[in-house]
């Protein structure tokens, strides 16, 4: 009996990984359909897919400044994992990729597959603040409230 129970119970994952963004909408989804593939043959629940769009990256990653950024989250083991990632290591559209376990012992029957989602991403371009000061492009931003003109910090209470 208590094999059985503790079979029923998994672990939840979230791996996120990072496209070419070059990379056609036909090639994530072969990625996608890649991985689910991987999640179901391993006895695995593969919940969702959220394809979060082309976004710049905080640094250049494979000499590119953006990347498509791809979530996903399933329920399966440890082993899983390192298939998971061992899949994503040997294709060469997959930049880097992140896997992080949620939680321990969870019912695959509360989680439910949801569709999966595709978000826009970012644009090229910078949107504009309505009353916000413009500025020189690469030109540092300063803040515009106002200050003090006495300067000092004078102490609650006191009168000069």
């Amino acid at each position: 009996m208590a094999e059985t129970q503790a079979a029923k119970r998994l672990r939840e994952y979230e791996t996120i990984f990072l496209v070419k963004p070059d990379a056609t909408d036909d090639n994530v989804d072969k990625l996608k359909e890649r991985v689910r593939g991987i999640v179901n043959r391993e006895g695995g629940k593969l919940p969702r897919f959220t394809i979060w769009g082309k976004k710049k990256t905080m640094f250049p990653v494979a000499k590119q400044p953006r990347a498509i950024y791809v979530h996903t989250s399933f329920l399966g083991g440890s082993a899983l994992v390192a298939e998971v990632e061992r899949n994503l290591r040997n294709l060469d559209e997959v930049t880097r990729f992140i896997s992080v376990k949620i939680a321990d012992e969870v019912d695959p029957e509360t989680r439910p597959v949801l569709e999966d989602v595709k978000m826009a991403g970012d644009t090229d371009e910078v949107p504009r603040v309505p009353g916000a000061p413009e500025r020189a492009e690469g030109a540092p931003f300063r803040a515009t409230a106002a200050v003090d003109a006495g300067g000092d910090d004078d102490e609650a209470g006191e009168e000069p």
